[in-house]
């Protein structure tokens, strides 16, 4: 009886300190890509073809591109975003994309046009 007791409370202390990691792998995740170009328009296209791709392979991932207004010495920056709706669908998106050829070849053209100066991953934060 008491192994029985100190397995339980082992399995409800796993399952008490993983809950925040849980919760994270289903809130919406937000990638970040700050690049520098010098064919801004170029790139653009490119990002056209990323989006192409992204639906024919299902996708859950939305690609936005924005430029930095007010942001000091980041001012006039390229950022492009790209919203899952969670971890998993990330990790999925990430998994059919990289056995995909034109994906590849995508990004070895985008790798000649750019350099990535950060690329970050969010979480949204829920209450």
């Amino acid at each position: 009886m008491r192994t029985r007791l100190v397995l339980v409370c082992l399995v409800l202390a796993i399952l008490v300190s993983s809950a925040p990691v849980i919760r994270a792998a289903d809130t919406t995740v937000l990638r970040v890509i700050t690049v520098q170009t010098d064919d801004v328009d170029g790139y653009l296209k490119e990002l056209e073809n990323a989006r192409a791709i992204n639906k024919r392979l299902q996708g859950t991932g939305v690609i936005r591109a924005w430029r930095a207004r007010f942001a000091g010495d980041a001012a006039g920056a390229i950022v492009v975003s790209i919203e899952y709706p969670s971890l998993m669908a990330m990790a999925r998106d990430e998994e059919k994309a990289q056995a995909d050829p034109e994906e590849k070849a995508l990004l070895a053209r985008l790798g000649k046009m750019r350099k990535i100066v950060s690329d970050s991953l969010y979480n949204e934060l829920k209450p």
